[in-house]
């Protein structure tokens, strides 16, 4: 009898071509559970997916895992959509309100705190992003995916992790790898890499298909993942995550 892979990734517009060739590719037949990053994790830590698109962050302390497929979800430039916002300029921030949706976000901003911006913030969960809102001197927030859009131009100073990071170490960087428990058949990982690869190569299908159109045509989506995005997992992107890895045990605050 066929296996049917449970896979958990993540619902943001990054991912729309991944979803894309999951969905649409002849060679994999899949239960597909969409979520944000960090529940994309609980998921997997929970036995939901044998298979998941999960923040980078957490996957060193993930036990009989391994990374899967040549794709990530990763930037060589600016990302857009993982930022840091504030009226107040970053070396003079005392308080970092961090999205709880991200926990790669969460690391790799206390990483750039420490190392790029040197400074050292109190940092507060944002429980509601309404309190940017009532935003007050000193204060900055951490903000990823597509809600980030709706914050361009509000604030009077906004940082670019991914930016950040590159200028800090040169290298791009990884946000979420894909993931597969040991024993997932390789039959499956290997279908699950030519699915990605379809999706990948359909990017314009999958902003057609997608709720992302929008009143300009589906063009600022489709720039978004061709601009922004690099889907590559590359030799560079490998070495920006051990790098990010072998910070992370000193890093405030960890992934949560």
């Amino acid at each position: 009898m066929a296996i049917t892979p449970k896979i958990t990734a993540v619902s943001y517009l990054n991912t729309i071509p991944f979803v894309y060739g999951l969905e649409h590719a002849d060679n994999l037949r899949a239960d597909l559970l969409l979520a944000p990053p960090a529940d994309c994790a609980k998921n997997y830590m929970e036995g939901k997916a044998d298979i998941a698109l999960l923040p980078a962050a957490v996957v060193p302390d993930l036990r009989d895992t391994n990374i899967v497929t040549d794709y990530c979800i990763g930037a060589v430039g600016a990302v857009r959509t993982v930022t840091v916002m504030s009226d107040t300029p970053i070396e003079r921030v005392r308080r970092i309100w961090l999205d709880p949706h991200s926990r790669t976000s969460v690391q790799l901003c206390g990483y750039l705190a420490k190392h790029k911006w040197r400074i050292a913030p109190e940092w507060l969960n944002m429980s509601d992003y309404a309190i940017t809102a009532e935003r007050k001197e000193g204060d900055a927030y951490l903000l990823i995916g597509d809600k980030v859009f709706d914050y361009e131009g509000m604030f009077r100073y906004t940082y670019d992790l991914a930016i950040e990071w590159r200028e800090t170490t040169k290298l791009p960087f990884a946000f979420a790898v894909w993931v597969a428990r040991k024993g997932v058949p390789y039959e499956i990982t290997d279908e699950l890499q030519h699915a990605l690869t379809y999706g990948v190569e359909h990017v314009w299908e999958a902003v057609a298909a997608s709720k992302y159109m929008g009143k300009d045509g589906g063009l600022t989506a489709y720039d978004y993942l061709t601009r922004n995005i690099d889907f590559i997992l590359d030799e560079e992107k490998h070495r920006a995550l051990k790098k990010f890895w072998d910070a992370g045990i000193r890093i405030v605050p960890r992934s949560y």
